[in-house]
């Protein structure tokens, strides 16, 4: 596991704490690594979910399927991402999900209830991931209330400029790169019974800015 301490240690659940305390606290962690080949389910919707994990390497994804079958994309994930962090803190809730490895997929599992129980040394380190585990909870809660800000909107074009203004303003620039392409963030804010029938494009009104693809990307915006 020691190869993976340069992961770890940029992540938010381990921030605060010294690398070469890690290998240590995931030993007083009971933590486990796990394999996952491409296609395969980390979490299945429905499952009851005791275990929170990171991804050490590969990519996934939180998918789940609407009522007409439709494929719905939650969230794109890489190595360092949280999985299941507000499932497992939840009493045998019921995950709304499904999590799915988009290539071979190695994932740290660590039990809940080791974060909550008390080190029997009492060291900081322990004190600090659990600090860190609320941290994570509280940001996932406010990324939500983004994201619910963006369905208000009264219209799709409000939507995803919605959207795109956020992305802009976490990427600090005016020409950005978004995480996944034009139809998954259509599906992301919009996943009832319409077909977009044609390119994404964005027209300036009066009083307002311009949102274009940028020429060399369809995932690139100015």
């Amino acid at each position: 596991m020691n190869e993976y301490i340069d992961t770890l240690k940029d992540t938010s659940l381990f921030s605060g704490i010294e690398p070469q305390e890690i290998d240590g606290l995931l030993k007083c962690l009971s933590t486990r690594h796990v394999q996952y080949a491409k296609g395969g389910y980390i979490i299945e919707e429905g499952d009851k979910v005791y275990d929170f994990g990171i991804i050490l390497s590969g990519h996934g994804r939180a998918i789940k399927w609407d009522s007409s079958g439709r494929l719905i994309i939650i969230s794109l994930l890489k190595a360092g991402s949280e999985i299941g962090v507000i499932l497992a803190a939840s009493l045998d809730h019921k995950s709304p999900v499904t999590v799915q490895a988009q290539e071979d997929l190695l994932v740290l599992q660590i039990p809940f209830e080791r974060v909550l129980a008390r080190c029997e040394r009492g060291c900081p380190r322990h004190d600090r991931l659990l600090r860190n585990y609320i941290n994570i909870v509280a940001e996932k809660g406010l990324v939500l209330h983004e994201r619910i800000d963006c369905l208000l909107r009264p219209t799709i074009r409000e939507k995803i400029l919605t959207y795109l203004w956020r992305v802009s303003r976490d990427q600090q620039k005016r020409t950005f790169t978004i995480p996944m392409n034009r139809n998954a963030i259509f599906m992301r804010l919009y996943y009832g019974g319409f077909e977009k029938s044609g390119p994404l494009f964005f027209y300036p009104t009066q009083g307002t800015t311009g949102v274009y693809p940028h020429r060399d990307s369809s995932r690139q915006f100015e």
